[in-house]
């Protein structure tokens, strides 16, 4: 009877508490949504075809699945206020590959040769940011304070 009980108490040990450790672990990661907060821009004013804008966002997920391996598939998206259409840049992975991790941080987008669209000598815009991860969730959308550009 010993030797029963005792094989009864072995499976449960080496099936049912790995099992519950396993969950518990799957579900301290956090948010698998990525959040983007804007950290800092500068300038405020640029001037046409010469400064560069630099916007620096912090990150946040839950599952450490932001930027992808391959360079060619873009997942942070950056659209002109004054524009229809965003563009679309590449983000490096930001944790490792197949690792799920909750991770922080912070990306510094630099945009250069912002120009006027009309023919006046300044206009006005702000940028609205969102970023990607690898399943296809996206975060929220930030928008930048105003961005004058001059000639």
């Amino acid at each position: 009877m010993k030797n029963f009980i005792f094989h009864i108490v072995l499976v449960f040990i080496l099936v049912v508490i790995p099992g519950a450790c396993t969950k518990e672990t799957q579900s301290s990661t956090g948010n698998p949504n990525p959040s983007i907060a804007l950290v800092k821009m500068e300038p405020a004013t640029i001037q046409q075809f010469t400064d560069s804008l630099k916007i620096t966002i912090s990150y946040d997920d839950g599952d450490g699945d932001i930027g992808f391996e391959d360079a060619d598939i873009n997942s942070l998206e950056i659209k002109d206020t004054r524009l229809s259409k965003p563009d679309f840049y590449y983000v490096p992975p930001q944790a490792p590959l197949g690792s799920k991790i909750h991770i922080k941080g912070e990306l510094v987008i630099k945009l250069r040769n912002l120009f006027l669209l009309g023919t006046g000598n300044a206009e006005s815009t702000n940028m609205e940011i969102r970023l990607r991860d690898r399943t296809g969730n996206w975060s929220n959308k930030i928008t930048t304070p105003e961005i004058t550009i001059t000639k």
